[in-house]
């Protein structure tokens, strides 16, 4: 499913990288990032995503993004951490342009089960940051994913939404859809099956308990 190789990050005005990964290789599942702040957690995430220039090769399903960034940007989607939208559009207007721009479909079991839907006729503006959250989620779950990137997923969450989204992923694990997350929370693992956990330490990004 996803193949990094040669992958490093650096920052200019360092001397030394944030994160190296010589290979990596996983197989369609979920998968579990932790690490300290400052880690390279984010820098990975979003650089996986195609937020974030880096050197090195990554592909996901046979798509590299260097050479067909169109088609692997179609299939990897991102919900990030401290998410924030333009104040003057609603929730709604976003969720409709990344509908129109992904296609696919609108994840309306999400939307109902975070609530969003109560709330994305208001601008963004006037939302809280675990408003501003739900809707950054039921964004990265819109359209035809093969792959979703979640960054901090449980932040701002009630423990309602925690429970909605945590039986999300394993609805959409069990349709094949592959999952990365970052997370300083344990997910639940009685609902959500971890296929393999990894953390980043001294720069590497190891198999946990290898």
């Amino acid at each position: 499913m996803l193949i990094i190789s040669n992958y490093q990050k650096q920052y200019p005005g360092t001397d030394t990288p944030v994160l190296s990964i010589t290979k990596l290789e996983l197989a369609a599942g979920c998968y579990w990032i932790k690490g300290e702040n400052g880690s390279g957690k984010t820098s990975l995430i979003k650089s996986i995503a195609g937020l974030l220039p880096c050197t090195g090769e990554i592909a996901v399903n046979g798509l590299n993004i260097r050479n067909n960034r169109m088609g692997y940007t179609k299939i990897v989607y991102y919900a990030e951490a401290e998410p924030q939208y333009p104040g003057f559009l609603t929730g709604k207007e976003l969720m409709d342009f990344y509908f129109a721009t992904k296609k696919g479909h609108l994840p309306h079991k999400l939307i109902k089960g975070l609530g969003v839907d109560q709330f994305m006729n208001s601008k963004t503006a006037v939302y809280s940051s675990g408003m501003m959250k739900k809707l950054s989620l039921v964004l990265g779950f819109t359209g035809n994913p093969a792959l979703i990137l979640l960054d901090e997923p449980l932040i701002a969450l009630d423990a309602a939404a925690v429970d909605t989204l945590q039986h999300t992923i394993t609805a959409y694990c069990n349709q094949g859809i592959s999952f990365i997350v970052t997370s300083h929370q344990p997910l639940d693992n009685s609902i959500v099956k971890v296929d393999a956990g990894f953390i980043i330490k001294d720069k590497t990004l190891l198999k946990e308990n290898q």
